[in-house]
């Protein structure tokens, strides 16, 4: 099927809008024809994925087109921060389960300990990745190879009474009079949702207030494990900058809010 027509069966179920910024393409056969920007995302994504931004912006091509690019721009300013973010936290909470197994492998210790049984499974999935992979199943492998969700899930109500004790000490410059599991949680659990939606491509640019907020809260959160690394971050975080950019590129003041992250 030619791309053109392939584009004409998608556009059945979106509005008919105008189809500027024409680049030329080649295509197998050796003959010439231009596609506009939005025409060549249509031929790789879906019209489903496309649909709330054209609606969004009132099926205006040009806009569509600067949102779905904003998103990318977005979601990319994030990968530094996240990534820090996640190292730190899982390097934190594994140097204090190993002072409340008293061993190296503190995991070993869920499988005899009731409560945390149910995490079992993340262990047994992290030791078969590895296994499969044909290396050597190691303590430093299991615990890298341990997703964020997983180290998210033990600051969660489940584990309070068996776990919190020890892993408040992760935290060591949180301060006191708010050292409560309920206040690492909440902002852990919020910042999982986001990594998960940006590492499996949805959506994130809508509510760039929102989004600003949960990367404050990373940066709070950060500062809790190590006063020091919140400072470092900023050396090579691009995420104010990309948000700037953003907002003049759209056309969105900083109150700019239509759709909340789910």
């Amino acid at each position: 099927m030619h791309p053109l027509s392939k584009l004409e069966y998608i556009c059945i179920a979106v509005p008919v809008i105008p189809l500027p910024n024409r680049v030329l393409v080649k295509n197998p056969g050796f003959i010439f024809y231009t596609m506009n920007e939005l025409e060549i995302m249509f031929a790789a994504f879906s019209a489903q994925r496309l649909s709330k931004y054209i609606a969004y912006n009132n099926g205006d091509a040009a806009q569509v087109v600067k949102h779905y690019k904003s998103n990318l721009r977005l979601a990319e300013s994030l990968y530094v921060s996240l990534s820090i973010f996640e190292v730190t936290l899982r390097n934190a909470l594994s140097r204090e389960l190993r002072g409340f197994a008293g061993m190296e492998d503190w995991f070993e210790l869920f499988y005899t300990t009731s409560e945390l049984q149910p995490l079992i499974s993340d262990i047994d999935k992290a030791k078969r990745q590895i296994h499969h992979r044909g290396e050597v199943v190691t303590t430093n492998k299991i615990i890298s190879e341990l997703t964020f969700g997983f180290w998210v899930t033990l600051l969660n109500s489940q584990y309070e009474r068996v776990l919190w004790k020890s892993l408040r000490k992760a935290f060591p410059y949180m301060p006191k009079q708010i050292r409560k599991r309920k206040n690492v949680s909440a902002p852990c659990n919020s910042l999982r949702r986001l990594r998960n939606r940006i590492f499996h491509h949805e959506s994130i640019c809508w509510d760039l207030k929102y989004v600003t907020s949960l990367h404050e809260e990373l940066i709070t959160v950060l500062g809790w494990m190590n006063a020091e690394m919140p400072q470092w971050l900023a050396t090579i975080d691009n995420f104010n900058n990309v948000t700037t950019f953003i907002y003049n590129d759209m056309g969105w003041n900083n109150e700019n809010k239509k759709e909340t992250l789910s």
